[in-house]
C-alpha cells in the first residue's frame, strides 16, 4: 500500500531512482546523515566487487565523514531488503527506512 512520507524523504527517493536510472542497475539507494547530507548510489556488480545499493550509498556517506545515518530510500523492485542492507542499517541505527517502486511510489 503506498504512504505519503515527508517531503525531506520524498528527496531521497528522488536520489535513489536517479542513481538506478543513471547505472541501470536493479536497485538504487540514497541515505541520509544526521546534519543533512546526501549520498546515493546504486548496486555494484563486478567480478571482483558486490555490494547492494544501499551498502554502496553507506560506505560513500562513511568515507566522505559521516558516522551517523537518519534515513535511507531503497528503489528496485523486490518490495524487501537484503539480510545484509537490514544488518548494515543496523549497525548504524537507521531509523526511517523507505522502499519504492521504480516510479517512485513509496510502499508500507
Amino acid at each position: 500500500m503506498p504512504v505519503t512520507p515527508d517531503p525531506e524523504d520524498l528527496k531521497l527517493v528522488t536520489l535513489a531512482r536517479s542513481a538506478r536510472a543513471r547505472s541501470g542497475a536493479p536497485e538504487g539507494a540514497a541515505v541520509r546523515d544526521d546534519i543533512g547530507r546526501t549520498y546515493a548510489a546504486s548496486t555494484v556488480d563486478l567480478p571482483s566487487l558486490r555490494l547492494t545499493a544501499v551498502q554502496a550509498a553507506v560506505a560513500a556517506a562513511l568515507s566522505s565523514g559521516s558516522d551517523r545515518l537518519e534515513a535511507v530510500a531503497v528503489v528496485g523492485e523486490t518490495g524487501a531488503l537484503a539480510d545484509a542492507d537490514t544488518a548494515v542499517l543496523a549497525d548504524l541505527a537507521v531509523s526511517t527506512v523507505l522502499l519504492a517502486d521504480p516510479d517512485g511510489t513509496v510502499r508500507d
